[in-house]
């Protein structure tokens, strides 16, 4: 029970099959207090019963695309649940009929949309926790990368630019808001079935050779992430901050491999 007296926010479930919903459960799991957010009523309804499941019938809406939003439900989140310990930002979106093919015929809409929703809205929410939800007893951040963003992972694309900013991203956080004790992180988790990955070209391509790759000769699972993170988030990770952590079966340690 790690987590036990924390509460904080999950930004990015979608549904039971989501890297968020396996953080949730392993942070509800170790004795966390959990309230969520979402873009839309549409999306809100469609989370509530999973949420309840998770313990939780708080959910804000927050479109993180839209000037002003984040600021609007961290001061709506501040005024009904006091300061939080935690945020985990699990959001990230791309046009998955972009998702194929060459990343060079990428558009210009698709480039900055994909962006602004997975790199930029990660810096505007640790800029508003710290003014408004962590100012007082520092916290922990956590952002979800993929391994695309150090190697090419074909038609990942325009995704692999968003995750490489990101992660860029959470080392200059982390050196701007550790004096306020606010440590900023991220997990490089392995590919996973969830409905985001569903868009990615030869997606079950891609986790068939993360598999025969792999030193532990499997794919990573929702528990594996939500452990992880759930440690990161924890007080048991407090001299951690800046760093990418990957969690994928060891993948990423593989250069050249014969099969055997």
């Amino acid at each position: 029970m790690i987590m036990q007296g924390k509460k904080g926010i999950i930004m990015g479930l979608a549904n039971r099959f989501s890297i968020a919903y396996g953080i949730s459960e392993s942070l509800k799991n170790n004795g966390a207090s959990l309230l969520f957010t979402t873009q839309t009523e549409y999306f809100k309804n469609k989370i509530s019963d999973i949420a309840g499941e998770l313990g939780s019938s708080n959910i804000v809406l927050c479109d993180v695309s839209q000037d002003g939003e984040i600021e609007r439900a961290f001061d709506e989140i501040h005024q009904e649940c006091g300061d939080i310990d935690f945020i985990v930002h699990s959001i990230a979106f791309a046009d998955k009929n972009e998702l194929t093919g060459k990343y060079c015929n990428t558009t210009r809409a698709n480039f900055l949309n994909a962006m602004n929703i997975s790199c930029y809205s990660f810096t505007e929410v640790c800029r508003c926790a710290a003014q408004k939800l962590m100012a007082k007893n520092g916290g922990s951040i956590l952002a979800l990368t993929y391994y695309g963003s150090e190697k090419v992972v074909q038609n990942y694309n325009v995704m692999a630019i968003a995750k490489s900013a990101l992660e860029t991203s959470v080392m200059y956080i982390a050196n701007d808001l550790g004096d306020l004790g606010i440590r900023v992180n991220a997990v490089s988790a392995g590919p996973i079935k969830t409905l985001a990955a569903s868009g990615v070209g030869n997606f079950s391509r891609i986790m068939e050779i993360d598999r025969n790759r792999s030193p532990l000769r499997k794919n990573i699972t929702q528990r594996d992430i939500g452990d992880a993170c759930t440690f990161l988030l924890s007080d048991m990770a407090s001299g951690i901050t800046g760093e990418i952590v990957h969690v994928d079966c060891g993948c990423s340690t593989i250069g050249v491999k014969f099969d055997t």
